[in-house]
């Protein structure tokens, strides 16, 4: 296993990442909200990569996991500009990025303001968009609590505490950072796996993702027993096959 470095760039926190260093493409995992870069997903990512000869970095967002800043205060542009730190400091040449539920948005956003660095993508219970479809689900007087109260409180079955807090300031912030309204445009291949036992993420935010891509290399692959997590040893196995196959295919694209 990689050891722990931190990056430092003040006046900002620091960031933890673990880093191999191989082959292009290289492989970036973003992890979900509320989660680390130890996850099964993550570690077998690393392990196939190093394997494989292929560069990889993992890392915690600012105030995530074994990164510095204080959780509380960050919105998703911090966190889209951690992974554009990440990109641009600790990479070099082409990479895949894999995102994890709302890595996935994160994954999308750094493709749009990355294009010749991101030569293909894995979602993983894709997010996009998805604090502010939640949001605006809700009924009138839940909402206007919220901008209240100044936080919302999510049932959350993988949180401690049974709930999450999101505050109003992340919400209206995340709604400059949506993707869905009007096309996407990126060119690269994606992939989107996505299971159809997802109570937290609808499988069919991916087929919107899909719909709204500008490349036409997009394949959907739906698991009917798979839940948000993803992260049973097939699904692991699905998830690797899917990064190798890509790995290959912008190989020989760039052989030729």
């Amino acid at each position: 296993m990689a050891s722990l470095q931190f990056f430092a760039r003040p006046p900002l926190p620091r960031l933890a990442y673990h880093r191999i260093c191989g082959r292009d493409p290289g492989v970036v995992f973003l992890p979900g909200f509320k989660s680390n870069m130890n996850g099964e997903k993550a570690l077998a990512l690393e392990e196939f990569c190093s394997s494989a000869g292929h560069s990889f970095i993992r890392f915690d967002y600012t105030g995530c996991g074994s990164s510095e800043g204080n959780p509380e205060e960050s919105l998703l542009g911090t966190w889209k500009n951690d992974v554009l730190t990440v990109l641009d400091n600790l990479t070099t040449g082409p990479q895949i990025l894999v995102g994890s539920s709302m890595g996935g948005w994160l994954m999308l956003l750094a493709s749009l303001a990355r294009p010749k660095k991101v030569a293909g993508m894995v979602g993983i219970a894709t997010a996009a968009d998805y604090v502010m479809d939640r949001f605006n689900q809700l009924p009138p007087e839940s909402r206007r609590e919220v901008e209240e109260t100044g936080e919302w409180k999510i049932p959350s079955r993988s949180s401690a505490g049974g709930s999450y807090t999101l505050s109003h300031e992340f919400i209206k912030e995340s709604e400059d950072h949506c993707v869905l309204g009007s096309g996407i445009p990126v060119a690269c291949p994606v992939r989107l796996l996505h299971g159809m036992k997802d109570e937290v993420v609808p499988w069919r935010n991916s087929v919107r993702v899909a719909e709204q891509l500008a490349s036409d290399d997009a394949d959907i692959i739906l698991r009917k027993n798979a839940d948000h997590r993803m992260s049973r040893p097939e699904d692991l196995k699905l998830l690797l096959s899917v990064v190798d196959d890509l790995i290959h295919k912008l190989t020989k694209a760039h052989l030729h």
